[in-house]
């Protein structure tokens, strides 16, 4: 008989994997100017942390509106109708829609549009009194909006600006980088109170030669406005926090939108300590302290950052840290030597970390890693300056947790992704019509045994990356002169066709490699 206390390991271990019920979620991005990137691309990254989010893709291609036109809004409800907890829908308003509008890649948040301008996003809820009731414009909408009517990250945030005023914010605080082929800018924006139309927002420039990181607090302090090359805000960005008592003009007190509008959200580990294990890797010689709280917005790296270092930074579990929440799950090996468990996994329930005595519990402001296994997809954009729009721009593409996933490439210049792309797993429930579960069945897997099995993962996550990145040069030249002849719809189909390539090789692969897990295995369960 199999001992009864492994079976519950086991089943804790699934939980975690699978999405165990609990609002810990969050979202984790990590933005590189162009000066601090080895290609000269500005990149941003976004890990959807939240296992209600839909998993389903698609492309929306640009059009024309003709005058009068209205487009309906929704903001994000809670639907357990189907098989799964999930996101739904509910209508909110509708705005005047604009003449042309640009075409988009878009899952959940969207995140690149053809002119190269891509979005990451984090929230950070700040203070509760302030969500309005009234506004008809979320989180997820306004993404839509900023990149279907901005050519450049400045007009993205000047398009929010005017939306928001106009129509109102109906979510709570969130932290967006929008990013282009020359900048970068950091966006939080909160609402005005229950009952107002409008928003209190804030935005600062990231240095060319800096990486900026967000993980769910907001972090933008001091601002200068009469400097509009650096920021941005709405009018009453000092008027209202001082109205509310949020900050007091005559106190000497230099005014920090972070400390008005989300006080205690950079003194939260699960906040401060993944901002600092960036800012450690990429700067170690600055030594910060992990248990400062409040860090700088953006730091220069010591050495240039590639789109493969963010995703491994995406990937990072505090793992030779203090703060590793399995660094003391341990077993004598043969050699006699203390090793850590191969059951040891830092994918596990936040009820774990009580048990395992890790910094602030569990929940929304507990100790987490950057790599979590709620993640519904990852996405590390790269924004080309040198090379034309519809290859220069890539959204690099993955599912399910950030240690365990493979990234494709998709493409600014894409018409289309694949079917399975387009199938929400969480509609579905388990389905291998869609992508989302093939990925996502691995990483389940692998929190089994994940001293052992994440190297089997990282075989074919590996081999398929370097594949990946490997053929982009021959890829930017070919499309490059195939748009420079004019034969901009031929390049077009061919970028659609290498995409929907990559994405249908990478599920593929994932498919067999949970078989393999399974099998390989079998006896240790």
């Amino acid at each position: 008989m199999k001992n009864p206390m492994r079976s519950i390991v086991w089943c804790l271990v699934a939980l975690a994997a699978i999405g165990w019920s609990g609002e810990a979620a969050g979202c984790t991005s990590i933005t590189v100017g162009k000066e601090a990137s080895t290609d000269g691309s500005v990149m941003t990254s976004h890990t959807c942390d939240s296992h209600r989010t839909a998993s389903s893709i698609e492309v929306v291609l640009p059009a024309q509106y003709a005058a009068g036109v209205e487009i309906t809004l929704t903001k994000r409800t809670d639907d357990d109708s189907g098989p799964m907890e999930r996101y739904g829908r509910e209508v909110t308003g509708s705005i005047p829609q604009v003449e042309k509008t640009h075409g988009y890649l878009n899952p959940a948040y969207a995140s690149m549009n053809e002119h190269q301008v891509a979005i990451s996003e984090s929230t950070f809820g700040g203070r509760e009194e302030l969500v309005s009731q009234v506004g008809i414009i979320d989180c997820e909408t306004l993404t839509r909006l900023m990149l279907e009517r901005a050519s450049t990250a400045r007009q993205a945030i000047t398009v929010a600006g005017d939306l928001l005023e106009n129509h109102g914010w109906v979510d709570e605080g969130e932290a967006l980088v929008v990013t282009d082929p020359d900048e970068a800018w950091m966006f939080e924006v909160v609402g005005p109170g229950p009952d107002e139309v409008g928003a209190v927002w804030v935005a600062q420039r990231i240095p060319d030669d800096h990486v900026a990181v967000m993980a769910n607090c907001s972090r933008i302090g001091e601002i200068d406005l009469d400097d509009p090359d650096q920021f941005m805000a709405s009018e009453n960005v000092k008027s209202f926090a001082a109205e509310q008592g949020y900050w007091d003009p005559d106190s000497g007190e230099p005014f920090r939108y972070w400390q008005a509008y989300d006080p205690d959200g950079n003194y939260s580990f699960s906040c401060s300590r993944r901002v600092w294990r960036v800012f450690d890797l990429l700067a170690p010689s600055l030594e910060l302290n992990a248990n400062q709280g409040v860090f700088p917005v953006s730091v220069k790296p010591e050495e240039q950052v590639s789109p493969e270092k963010i995703m491994e930074l995406l990937r990072d579990t505090y793992e030779g840290t203090d703060y590793d929440p399995v660094k003391d799950l341990t077993v004598t090996d043969e050699d006699g030597k203390t090793v850590k468990s191969p059951l040891a996994n830092p994918f596990m329930p936040y009820d774990m970390n009580k048990l395992l005595k890790t910094n602030g519990g569990w929940g929304w402001r507990g100790e987490r890693p950057i790599a979590r296994w709620y993640a519904m997809y990852v996405t590390v954009t790269q924004s080309r300056s040198w090379l034309p729009d519809p290859v220069g721009g890539i959204v690099w593409f993955g599912y399910s947790n950030p240690a365990m996933t493979t990234y494709v490439p998709l493409y600014a210049g894409i018409t289309s992704v694949p079917e399975s792309y387009q199938t929400d797993g969480r509609t579905t429930g388990f389905s291998r019509d869609a992508a989302w579960w093939a990925f996502n069945r691995v990483a389940t897997l692998a929190a089994h045994r994940w001293g052992e099995m994440r190297n089997d993962v990282a075989k074919v996550r590996d081999r398929l990356q370097e594949k990946y990145f490997e053929l982009q040069p021959d890829i930017d030249e070919s499309v490059s002169q195939m748009l420079a002849a004019g034969n901009t719809e031929g390049a077009r189909r061919y970028l659609t066709d290498l995409s929907t390539y990559a994405c249908n090789e990478a599920t593929d692969a994932y498919w067999r490699l949970g078989d393999y897990l399974w099998t390989k295995y079998d006896e240790k369960w």
